[in-house]
């Protein structure tokens, strides 16, 4: 209702109250909107810390009655502190959750890039959440809010189809739980810099242009007359009234959609499976680079842990079988900070019993920059 209100105060106010009725008196009269319940700003992701809290406040309770009922027939006089408190109650409660809850799952480890989807993965299932038999199709289908946070490609081809998605490669979820995406701000018809993380209710009430919108060398728009979505329809406006810009082309799409080479020209269905598949793709034991590529294979070799990051710049001091030595130093002062060593993974299981096995792919000698990769890995 956009009152202004502080939004550390976690109790009802008389203005809520009040606001809450006026709108529901001009719902009644014809005026305003019913909110739509797959609007991406009414629906918030409940994140795995969430449910262990709860877990674990059941198991608080047990513990509680326990203690209680040990108190009522005990004899104060040699009893003790550790009598009265059993751990065994919370570790077991925990263990139940991670044993047999609905969703938690066994990491698929078939390649890296499984392993970054599967930590990446939304779901509409589970506890307080839709059924598989009662989800209909509005839940189901892409939503215009979607755009930027859910990717509308990824999603299984059973009767999980849209219950079961991924994030999108540059949204975020912010404190509350709610999706953000990170657009460009344009002020005057120049697009600046700065970029700001918009939530599904904030970003209705901007101007938004499409990334591909031409620009010229001073990062102003060419055309006068822009495509913007604004309150889910896309709209012409003069460029002055611009009031954001997408980040990326690639923003809407998740990790796994992003690695197929000219995804724009693929038919939705067909780039569905691609994405799908990729997760299940084995890795070679002499790995090799694509000759096509779209630039996110080492963005996902990277965040899956495949490959160890350099922590510093440096020169290769050491290279064995196990660990990569590197002298680290300080561009600016031409100084010596250290030695960083790293250990890489050998002959590991992963959980499809396939081998994990880092090797060195640097030399000695070799100058790394700041994150530059040391290792590859087969699997």
């Amino acid at each position: 209702m956009r009152l202004d209100i502080d939004e550390n105060l976690t109790v009802l106010t008389k203005d809520d109250i009040v606001h809450v009725i006026k709108k529901l008196v001009l719902l009644r009269d014809g005026e305003g909107v019913v909110d739509d319940i797959d609007h991406l700003g009414n629906r918030r992701v409940r994140s795995v810390g969430e449910f262990i809290e709860n877990q674990f406040r059941v198991g608080i309770l047990r513990l509680e009655r326990m203690i209680m009922d040990y108190m009522s027939s005990v004899n104060f006089d040699n009893a003790v502190p550790c009598d009265f408190v059993n751990p065994k109650i919370l570790a077991t409660v925990l263990k139940d959750f991670f044993s047999s809850s609905q969703l938690s799952q066994f990491m698929d480890q078939t390649n890296p890039l499984s392993e970054v989807t599967h930590k990446r993965r939304l779901s509409a299932l589970g506890p307080g959440g839709l059924t598989r038999e009662r989800a209909g199709f509005e839940v189901r289908d892409v939503h215009p809010t979607h755009y930027g946070r859910i990717c509308p490609i990824e999603t299984p081809e059973g009767q999980n189809i849209g219950l079961i998605s991924s994030l999108a490669i540059y949204a975020k979820i912010n404190k509350y739980g709610f999706i953000e995406s990170p657009y460009r701000k344009v002020i005057d018809g120049v697009v600046t810099d700065s970029v700001e993380y918009l939530l599904a209710t904030q970003e209705s009430d901007y101007y938004i242009a499409d990334a591909g919108a031409a620009l010229d060398e001073n990062n102003r728009f060419v055309d006068d007359m822009l495509y913007c979505r604004h309150g889910g329809n896309f709209v012409m406006v003069k460029r002055e009234d611009v009031n954001y810009i997408d980040v990326s082309p690639k923003q809407i799409v998740s990790v796994a959609a992003s690695l197929i080479p000219f995804l724009e020209n693929n038919d939705a269905n067909r780039a569905l499976m691609g994405s799908n598949m990729q997760r299940q793709a084995v890795p070679l034991l002499k790995a090799e680079a694509p000759l096509v590529g779209t630039g996110m294979e080492s963005v996902v070799a990277a965040g899956s842990g495949a490959v160890v990051l350099a922590k510093r710049d440096g020169v290769v001091h050491r290279v064995d079988g196990s660990y990569i030595v590197i002298r680290a130093f300080d561009k600016n002062k031409d100084e010596y900070l250290g030695v960083d060593i790293y250990k890489l993974r050998k002959f590991q299981r992963s959980n499809h019993n396939t081998c994990i096995n880092q090797r060195p792919i640097v030399k000695i000698g070799i100058t790394l920059g700041l994150m530059m990769l040391l290792p590859m890995v087969p699997l």
